[in-house]
């Protein structure tokens, strides 16, 4: 009975939103070029580092070459070790150290890094990370990281017993790195630059290219996700300021694809506008679903400056077996029908099963993604 207050209370907000959505669509709503595309070849940049973390009470782990590797760098800074077994276990632990360094960072910036156990070390809460150098794919150091380790979880054990909340084998190093050289990316070839839509969509590309062209530069849409941009000749020096320009353009904002996103775990779902029901019967256990076409002609707003149209309008209806009937009215959707399911009691995942066959029979205009 919770699971069904729970659910009624999430179609009631989902209802909520779609009928806000579906009132202002009329009016068009715009983005800026910069909110939804990127500059091809402008990109961030992943390293990696393999290091140790120290000064842990007995959490570190027992590996053999976490040993060795104590041995190496103890050597490296002037001590003399003769045996690696010396060093007592688990006072530290081999980590894999990450990071992502963003475009154009300079030397002597400093980011924030991820440090993990790589073998059985049951935390790293308090350890300090030694210095570790961080490579790019080729090879080249591209920074150092150290500092102490922040897990972020807690983790107890006594007398055999043991507790923890959260994750204590991977932590993060804030502002742990420092860059030691700079990051160099081009913007662009010798005379265009391509803008790659975070999204890709035809008409929005196509929109973008005819803001460009009427406003800056020319510019033409190449594909669905991508628009090349020619920069001018007084910007060729200067592609900081031409990009300003382009990126606080304003353009259009285009409808999304209908989609409907379903988890069946928790029963959530949500329901993306334009979502529309072509005619269709289902039965599922005692619940009879029937969408009728109720189809109607629909006049353009503005006399010649538009063609007159068919607009499918479905009714729907639900029967139980105790007889029940609820009827929907002209331009049923969607979420009229889980509305009206909601009312009669159906189970969310009685309400999904529904959903899934209206996909399979063609009568759910759009797209269903069950997580």
């Amino acid at each position: 009975m919770k699971m069904k207050k729970i659910f009624a209370t999430l179609i009631l907000t989902m209802m909520t939103l779609v009928s806000c959505f579906e009132a202002s669509a009329i009016v068009e709503q715009t983005v800026r070029i910069k909110d939804i595309t990127h500059i091809k070849g402008i990109r961030e940049n992943q390293v990696v580092g393999y290091g140790l973390v120290v000064g842990l009470q007995n959490t570190g782990d027992n590996s053999r070459h976490t040993q060795m590797t104590s041995q190496q760098m103890l050597q490296a800074l002037g001590t003399v070790i003769d045996q690696s077994n010396y060093i007592q276990k688990g006072t530290s632990a081999a980590v894999i150290v990450t990071a992502t360094i963003p475009p154009f960072a300079k030397e002597g910036d400093k980011l924030d890094v991820t440090v993990s156990a790589m073998a059985d070390a049951k935390s790293l809460s308090g350890g300090v990370l030694v210095q570790t150098q961080l490579r790019a794919p080729n090879g080249e150091v591209v920074a150092v990281a150290q500092g102490p380790v922040s897990t972020g979880g807690i983790k107890a054990s006594s007398g055999g017993a043991s507790s923890s909340k959260g994750v204590t084998t991977t932590g993060r190093v804030p502002n742990g790195a420092i860059v030691e050289r700079d990051i160099n990316s081009s913007i662009g070839d010798e005379t265009t630059l391509t803008l790659l839509l975070d999204e890709a969509d035809y008409t929005m590309a196509s929109r973008i290219s005819q803001t460009i062209n009427a406003t800056i530069t020319s510019a033409r849409a190449l594909d669905g996700g991508s628009v090349e941009v020619t920069i001018p000749q007084q910007y060729l020096n200067d592609r900081v300021t031409f990009l300003s320009l382009i990126e606080n353009q304003i353009v259009g904002a285009t409808s999304k694809k209908a989609k409907i996103v379903v988890n069946e775990r928790t029963g959530t779902i949500v329901i993306g506008g334009n979502t529309r029901l072509m005619p269709a019967a289902v039965a599922h256990g005692g619940i009879t679903v029937t969408i009728k076409p109720n189809n109607e002609i629909v006049q353009p707003q503005v006399p010649m400056a538009g063609q007159t149209a068919l607009q499918q309008n479905p009714t729907v209806e639900i029967e139980e077996k105790k007889g029940s009937l609820i009827e929907m009215g002209a331009n049923s959707s969607l979420s009229d029908l889980v509305s009206a399911l909601n009312n009669i009691g159906v189970t969310p995942l009685d309400l999904i099963a529904i959903l899934q066959a209206l996909s399979s029979a063609g009568s759910l205009q759009a797209e269903l993604e069950v997580i």
